[in-house]
């Protein structure tokens, strides 16, 4: 069973959806990493936010067919890596951290099988509790499958069925966090942001994704409380991460990563609005304006997630984290031992030293520094500097709608960086400046309602989503 807070004071798993109105964190000041207004305690008695900054660990399968005939293979394969990744703790001294099962689309296109594993996880995460007191929590986060098939289904068919199936054998089963990368919106988003399309964006991030962001959120949540688990949270990483990925292969500005960072924001909050508690999952790097509204414990990502993917914020996004990810790895052999154990030894230590920081009062010296060794050194750094994310998280609670919250997050976007390079702080390349200057412009004349944008969109983006999908 899982201790957690309501934020809504009531039942987590009410229906309605709850929007936040204030800050739990009036200043900048007040946050730091390891401690979060609303900790979450959940697994072998973990608890997130507490004090201290813990561990988690994401490990996956090293290229491989998922099928009937390999599951025991697969099934093997985890128990191998769970195994190595906790034996490392035990012999690094670490007295608790949290795991995440980060599902493959074939683990939840058969749930029966992501069950399987997880249940197979939370045995040996057991059995190092019971034999050495090791305090573990077991993160599931099942995969967004309804994206497979263009334009998606988001609330009806097979896709979305074999999805909250596998939350709820996932909550059976031992996890003790759900979580999930949704992707509602992003069938218009993905192809606004190579076309460098504002409204698209805008109409992707504050009308199609906060309504399924709804949906989805009421349906995990109301899972978690019948199994006595936590609803964690959700990630724009299909949004804010793409846009990133693609800045960093010179394929969109990064001014436009940068609008996409903050703009995110608002759809993310809607779960914790629904009823999730925190831990925010790791690769929501707009989880500190979540924090900053809400207290809920954070997972974040940074230097030590390389190996999944590059980034322009790995010290920064440790500044206010709970929890300290790797992102994921795969289970391949390197000198040191495999990589899920080597990773997990790498969190161990990065955390050994925050939490070292926090207590010979030396916290917020390191938080400030890990702020300074980014912030301006790329556009989208800058966007985590936590007086822009206390920022954001001022103007979203002001504004009582998504389409004003999101337009509010594109406008502070375009300030910051503008001002940055005004102070001389941030220097930008000429089309770095043609960009932002022509983002800044499309912001200017977007629409002033919801609904305008989205009489207008629909006549653009028509043959990319099924508005039905969307309660439209």
């Amino acid at each position: 069973m899982c201790e957690t807070f309501d934020l809504q004071g009531g039942n987590a798993g009410m229906a309605e959806r709850k929007l936040a109105k204030s800050l739990a964190y009036e200043s900048v000041d007040e946050a730091i990493f390891g401690f979060a207004k609303r900790p979450v305690t959940c697994g072998h008695g973990v608890t997130v936010g507490g004090g201290e900054v813990l561990p988690e660990v994401n490990f996956t399968l090293p290229p491989m067919p998922i099928r009937d005939e390999t599951l025991p293979e697969v099934r093997q394969r985890f128990r191998e890596m769970v195994t190595r990744i906790l034996q490392r703790a035990v012999h690094l001294g670490q007295e608790a951290l949290v795991l995440e099962f980060e599902q493959l689309y074939e683990m939840t296109r058969n749930p029966d099988w992501g069950a399987i594993i997880t249940s197979d996880i939370k045995k040996v995460m057991d059995e190092f509790n019971q034999k050495h007191g090791l305090r573990t929590a077991l993160r599931v986060t099942v995969a967004d499958i309804r994206d497979e098939e263009r334009p998606p289904k988001m609330r009806t068919g097979v896709p979305t069925e074999k999805m909250l199936q596998a939350f709820e054998l996932c909550a059976d089963a031992g996890a003790d966090i759900l979580s999930i990368e949704s992707t509602g919106g992003k069938e218009v988003s993905d192809r606004a942001l190579v076309e460098g399309d504002i409204d698209g964006l805008i109409f992707a991030l504050a009308v199609l994704a906060p309504r399924d962001m709804e949906f989805l959120w009421g349906q995990i949540v109301d899972i978690a409380n019948r199994h006595g688990v936590v609803a964690g949270g959700d990630t724009a990483c299909g949004f804010a991460n793409t846009a990133m990925q693609l800045a960093h292969q010179g394929l969109i500005p990064k001014v436009l990563a940068a609008v996409m960072r903050l703009a995110c924001a608002p759809r993310s909050l809607v779960a914790v609005e629904m009823g999730a508690t925190g831990p925010l999952k790791d690769c929501g790097y707009e989880n500190p304006v979540i924090k900053f509204i809400t207290g809920v414990p954070i997972s974040m990502e940074g230097k030590s997630s390389a190996c999944a993917h590059s980034s322009p914020l790995g010290n920064i996004a440790a500044a206010v984290c709970d929890l300290w990810s790797n992102e994921s790895v795969q289970d391949v052999r390197l000198l040191g031992g495999f990589a899920p154990e080597v990773f997990t030894e790498i969190l161990i230590y990065d955390c050994r030293l925050m939490n070292t920081a926090l207590k010979n009062g030396q916290g917020k010296c390191l938080r400030d520094l890990l702020v300074e060794s980014d912030r301006f050194r790329d556009p989208q750094a800058l966007m985590l500097d936590l007086t822009v994310m206390h920022e954001a998280a001022k103007r979203i609670v002001a504004n009582g709608d998504d389409y004003h919250r999101t337009v509010e997050m594109a406008k502070l976007a375009v300030k910051t960086i503008q001002d940055a390079i005004n102070d001389g702080k941030l220097s930008l390349p000429e089309r770095e400046l043609r960009w932002l200057a022509m983002i800044s412009e499309a912001i200017q004349v977007l629409p002033s309602s919801a609904e305008q944008l989205t009489e207008r969109a629909t006549v653009v983006w028509g043959d990319t989503f099924i508005p039905s999908e969307y309660g439209l």
